[in-house]
């Protein structure tokens, strides 16, 4: 069954593809709103160190994914087209006059504003050129001690070729003049680093004019490589980094078991296709191109870097430095009020439907619910889809238990979640030794909707009754991004929903049709045509005169049917205001398109990731929270949900602490106009508003 081409014969007509923005420039744009924050005087100084730390680790996973993509088709000679128009020679040409700019603006940031400021605050990472005698002294000793005996230096001549070089690790390039031991005289080596080196190091307090003293490990190495090649003479020393394609392939159609498949595929990801070569600024013209021909790269794919070639590896230096001062006041999460009262979880969920509001509510009621379930005689099954988790999950942990408890544990592991596969392949193998049911979803289909079932034997008014208690969310079962990452989750013990939840568990696990849901939207069967059906609902409303509404947030705006039927809704007179935080395809404010469709981004100090639809549904107020962004791959390719708020009290917290605080904001939001360019919204005339700080306040214990 071609599910798409079902869904699409009755979508709405597709615009122009000048009515479309590229998925590629959104993302570098995205990238710059975040880059924004280094230069926010209100973003405290490590905060901002981490934003650039951010900002290198999405532009590695940009260029492993989407860049690789872009050059795989220019490489089959593809003249396909996406809904913008652009080939993929054309979009290539243009992400990577954007990337270079966008790169050369963050280490600009990183030396002339961030560093210089760390270091008034007695923060400094001290050049080679600054470093005193007794700073060189300790130096050359944990050189000697802690780096030398674990680096292989590789020579390059006929017995030696160029090694294979991990994707993203860092690697020193090193020209040679003299002869070896052998009389050997190949004039370049390649030096690994080990990945358990650190790539930052702290001097001790007493060899510093300052609290807190760094320096960089390619400094330490460019000092003292001379020791690695006695009786040479080093002529340069430069260090390196390759990005690699990182899509894993598997046919999916010709496999016979996902996860050996996988297993088999996961090695191979660290030494895919180059796609990006960075080296250090000084590096020579021979060296740079030397090294393009190694991974089979052009000029092009070449980035000259002002300082480390992997600034991701700073990620730790704030939480090193102990200065509160500099770093984002931390909160204490809240808990919702029928949970403070009820002992027992199960309790409180029957007594009314309860909404928890990640990060300013705490994630610790989902875990207590997973906990309580494993050793509660009543409960006879748990059912869980995973997505991401983690490798020290504690959710995991207690299903574990409870498959040892003797539960019918189901878990359906998606094995096919990026960078994550290695992690999720591990959890099934132990779930499988304890006796759990794991499956792995549907071939061809991530399963990416978030869901937990708990089966539990309880007494009734007429006798005893297995009841359904659920949890459905935005985001992942993931303690660690439910403090990071802004996510809506619901627990609920409703029949109809349970009974929903129950049949895309028995879609999941085993074999027959799709049946009609009464509450969820799914996909890939019906999400996209109810979403498109609920947008039209509201065109019909404004063309008949009577009042009519749309909010949307999501993390991305892509998929052409959905983008079409807001523009017909616009056109129809619909106020449509849509909060996208990252790519957004839609063009809003064209005269006679979608002048009345507003689009805004927020960027703060949490991530922006529940995505929550609002309908005005003639006064009805129709809310549905959700695991899909509006994107082709969540529509057609991936296992969705998308789940109403029925309970009056909940949806009205929904809508105003979801949808109505974020449009209110002018201190952290961004709007974006035809062009797809985005503009920081000004409050000058109004009062300060911050959504995420409203909401951390609102939200408090």
């Amino acid at each position: 069954m071609n599910i798409r081409n079902d869904i699409a014969a009755g979508s709405a007509a597709v615009f122009p593809a000048e009515n479309f923005l590229n998925r590629e420039l959104g993302i570098l744009a995205f990238n710059r709103r975040v880059l924004s924050q280094c230069r926010n005087p209100r973003t405290p100084l490590l905060e901002r160190l981490r934003f650039i730390c951010i900002v290198s680790s999405n532009l590695d996973e940009f260029f492993e994914i989407r860049v690789a993509g872009l050059k795989e088709q220019v490489k089959l000679n593809s003249v396909g087209v996406t809904a913008d128009g652009l080939t993929a020679r054309a979009a290539y040409r243009l992400v990577s006059d954007e990337a270079h700019a966008l790169v050369e603006e963050q280490y600009s940031l990183l030396n002339n504003e961030i560093l210089p400021n760390l270091a008034a605050e007695g923060i400094r990472f001290i050049r080679r050129s600054e470093w005193s005698e007794a700073q060189l002294e300790w130096i050359k000793g944990y050189f000697l001690r802690e780096v030398m005996p674990v680096l292989t230096p590789i020579g390059l001549d006929p017995s030696h070729p160029f090694p294979r070089v991990l994707n993203k690790s860092l690697n020193f390039a090193v020209e040679l003049e003299g002869k070896d031991a052998f009389g050997r005289s190949s004039g370049a080596a390649i030096v690994q680093a080990p990945r358990v080196l650190p790539r930052v190091i702290r001097l001790p307090e007493e060899l510093c004019d300052c609290e807190y003293g760094f320096v960089f490990f390619s400094s330490v190495l460019h000092a003292f490589v001379g020791e690695l090649f006695a009786g040479m003479n080093v002529l340069g020393c430069y260090q390196f980094r390759v990005t690699r394609n990182s899509d894993l392939f598997v046919d999916e159609e010709e496999v016979k078991n996902l996860r050996t498949s996988i297993q088999g595929e996961l090695p191979q990801r660290h030494f895919g296709d180059g796609v990006r070569l960075e080296v250090a600024d000084n590096c020579s013209e021979v060296m740079a191109e030397f090294l393009l021909a190694q991974f089979n790269l052009s000029a092009t794919d070449l980035y000259r870097v002002a300082g480390p070639v992997n600034l991701v590896r700073l990620m730790q230096v704030p939480d090193w430095v102990l200065r509160n001062d500099l770093k984002f006041q931390p909160f204490h999460p809240g808990t919702p009020k029928a949970l403070q009262k009820c002992h027992n979880i199960f309790d409180a969920i029957r007594g009314n439907d309860i909404l928890l509001h990640h990060p300013y509510q705490s994630f610790t009621p989902v875990i207590e619910l997973i906990d309580q379930a494993a050793t509660d005689a009543q409960v006879v099954a748990i059912k869980m889809t995973v997505y991401r988790t983690g490798t020290d999950s504690v959710l995991m942990q207690s299903l574990l238990r409870a498959a040892q408890n003797g539960k019918e544990v189901t878990v359906v592991v998606e094995l096919m979640a990026r960078f994550d596969e290695e992690a999720n392949i591990g959890w099934a193998t132990k779930l499988e030794e304890v006796g759990a049911h794991v499956v792995y979803g549907v071939v061809g289909y991530k399963t990416h909707a978030k869901m937990l079932m708990i089966v539990r034997r309880e007494e009734g008014k007429s006798g005893s009754l297995l009841r359904r208690y659920l949890h459905l969310g935005t985001g992942n079962y993931h303690p660690k991004t439910a403090r990071l990452y802004s996510d809506f989750g619901l627990l609920t013990c409703n029949e109809e929903i349970g009974a929903d939840v129950n049949e895309v568990f028995k879609q999941l696990t085993g074999l027959g049709r799709a049946q009609s849901l009464k509450h969820l939207w799914q996909a890939p069967f019906s999400l996209l045509q109810n979403i498109t059906a609920a947008i039209r609902a509201e065109a019909s409303a404004a063309r008949a005169g009577k009042r009519s509404r749309i909010i949307a947030k999501m993390n991305s705006l892509l998929e052409p049917e959905a983008i079409s039927a807001l523009y017909e809704a616009s056109q129809a007179g619909v106020k449509i205001d849509l909060i996208v935080r990252g790519v957004c395809a839609l063009r809003p404010g064209i005269k006679g398109l979608s002048e009345n469709i507003r689009v805004r981004s927020i960027i703060g100090r949490l991530l922006e990731h529940h995505r929550v639809f609002y309908f005005y549904a003639g006064g009805e107020e129709n809310v549905y929270l959700s695991s899909a962004d509006w994107m082709e791959r969540n529509f057609f390719r991936r296992i969705e949900l998308a789940f109403p708020i029925l309970d009056k009290k909940l949806k009205r917290r929904v809508i105003v602490e979801g949808l109505q605080i974020y449009l209110t904001d002018n201190l952290q939001s961004w709007d974006m106009d035809s062009n797809g360019s985005y503009h920081p919204r000004r409050g000058s005339r109004n009062k300060p508003r911050c959504a995420q700080s409203e909401l951390i306040e609102l939200l408090k214990p």
